[in-house]
This record gives C-alpha cells, sequence and structure tokens, in this order.
C-alpha cells in the first residue's frame, strides 16, 4: 500500500510538472507560473466540489434505510468492518452494472450502485462490489483520480490553445519542438492519469477482498460484470469520458487501443490476482 502511495505520488507530480512545462512553452516564465497557479487553483475546485459534480452529472439519486434498505444495510455493516464512518449511498437509474465512489475524505464520502449492478449481481457479490468502492474511500483515491483527471484535462486544453497562441521567440523553443511536445503533452498527460487510476484499482481489490472476507465474490462480480457491461452503454459516460476512471468496470465503449487507453487493469488480471488471495 506504502508502494502504491509513492508511485502515485511521482505520477501527480509529473502531470502538475507537465502542466507548468507547457504553460512555459506558451508564455515563458511568466507563462509557467500562471499554469502552475491555475493548476494549484483547480485541484483546490476539484477537491471541494467534484463529487457533487459527478453525482449530479450522472443523476444520482440519495437512498436510506427506508427507501432501499438492501443497500443501505450492506453498506452501513461493510463500513463498520472497514471502520469507515458511513458514507451517503446513492442509486442511479442506468441498466449498465457499475458502481463507484466519490468524496474528498472518509468523512464526506459517497458510494453510488446502478441498478443495472443491483439486479444483476447476487447479494454475495454486491457486497464484494460494494466493499471494493469502501477501499477507494479508505485509501482517498477518488480524490488523487479526480485532481488527476483535472489537471489531464487542463492540459490538453492548454495544449490547443498553445497550437495558435504563445509567448515572444525569447521565450520559446524550436516551432517545430514547440509543436511536437504540444501534441504529445496530451497524450503523455492521459497516460499518466491512467497509470494511476490502474495502480489504484489492484489496490481497491485488494482492500475490498478484506473488507468483505471474500475475495472470490468481488472475482465472480468483476467476470460478471465484464461479460455485460460492454453490450450495455452508459451515454452519460460517454458523453464524460473522463469520469470512466471512478467506476469499478470500464464503462466505455472501445476501439482497437482500449487495452492502451483503459483507465482499468485487465479483468483478467484483476481477478487472478483476488483467486490468488483466496
Amino acid at each position: 500500500m506504502f508502494g502504491n502511495w509513492i508511485k502515485t505520488s511521482i505520477l501527480m507530480a509529473g502531470i502538475v510538472a507537465l502542466f507548468g512545462a507547457l504553460g512555459g512553452m506558451i508564455g515563458g516564465q511568466q507563462g509557467m507560473l500562471i499554469a502552475l497557479v491555475f493548476a494549484g487553483a483547480m485541484n483546490v475546485w476539484a477537491y471541494w466540489f467534484s463529487d457533487k459534480m459527478v453525482l449530479k452529472m450522472y443523476r444520482a439519486r440519495e437512498v436510506d434505510a427506508s427507501s432501499s434498505p438492501y443497500l443501505y444495510n450492506m453498506v452501513r455493516e461493510l463500513a463498520q468492518r472497514a471502520g469507515l464512518p458511513m458514507p451517503k449511498v446513492y442509486v442511479i437509474d442506468e441498466a449498465q452494472p457499475n458502481a463507484f465512489a466519490t468524496g474528498r475524505n472518509p468523512e464526506h464520502a459517497a458510494v453510488a450502485a446502478t441498478t443495472g449492478i443491483m439486479q444483476m449481481l447476487s447479494e454475495r457479490e454486491l457486497r464484494g462490489v460494494m466493499a471494493h468502492e469502501l477501499a477507494h474511500v479508505k485509501n482517498r483515491d477518488i480524490l488523487i483520480s479526480t485532481i488527476s483527471a483535472t489537471v489531464a484535462g487542463a492540459i490538453s486544453s492548454l495544449a490547443q490553445f498553445g497550437m495558435f497562441f504563445g509567448g515572444n521567440d525569447e521565450d520559446r523553443p524550436n516551432p517545430i519542438v514547440s509543436i511536437i511536445l504540444m501534441i504529445l503533452a496530451p497524450l503523455a498527460g492521459m497516460l499518466i492519469q491512467m497509470a494511476i487510476s490502474r495502480t489504484r484499482e489492484f489496490g481497491a481489490d485488494r482492500g475490498g477482498a478484506e473488507i468483505s472476507g471474500d475475495p472470490n465474490a468481488l472475482a465472480d462480480a468483476l467476470a460478471k460484470i465484464d461479460a455485460y457491461a460492454r453490450g450495455i452503454p452508459m451515454n452519460t459516460a460517454e458523453r464524460h469520458p473522463e469520469t470512466a476512471q471512478m467506476m469499478i468496470m470500464n464503462p466505455l465503449s472501445g476501439g482497437g487501443l482500449k487495452g492502451l487507453f483503459s483507465t482499468h487493469p485487465a479483468t483478467e488480471e484483476r481477478i487472478a490476482r483476488l483467486r490468488a488471495m483466496a
């Protein structure tokens, strides 16, 4: 776990440095300073408001022990096992089986499950999934992923701006080099973001298995979700692909480079690690 935190910290430092470097290309030292200040401001915004934005985006509705006793009581029992405060619980009216967690810290956390995953999985399997999401909360993964996604998106926008505007010739390197870097920078930011997400997903699988006490339950759930999720579109995720990394399974329809640009590790590898734990 400690090794994962070191790796994530290095990756986060890399993505912020990349943002600052792009700002320097566009506007020299002043541009770099502005870019780093902007990156810091975005991180502050993501810290306080990203959870509310994502829940509203997916039209999630909060439930309690009266409106959804099955899910709510399951999350409450798992939160107690994990030593976590009770998070808010949400249901999303989507046919695709999926789930995610959000929040800036365990005291301000929320977990959400689609109606599809509640209908498709057995109680034992759903318990494994919700334990996985609570492991994300315990490890503060969602805050890290949200901040990296915010900065990665800003890198792409800044690079596009830099293709048309920039500082004077003394501030910038060779124009051809600048163009190449501005094309590659968004790609690098995307790959860093995805590396962060993949690293944290393995940790949440292990943590979720420990919380539930049943690694095979989560492994069975992942196999079932993977088999069905690909054929059931989730339109909100397709419109906002930056949120894909939050889900327990990649909700996006993929192309030929899906493996390279996936925010999640290969399902087969995740299942194999869980089977080994059992």
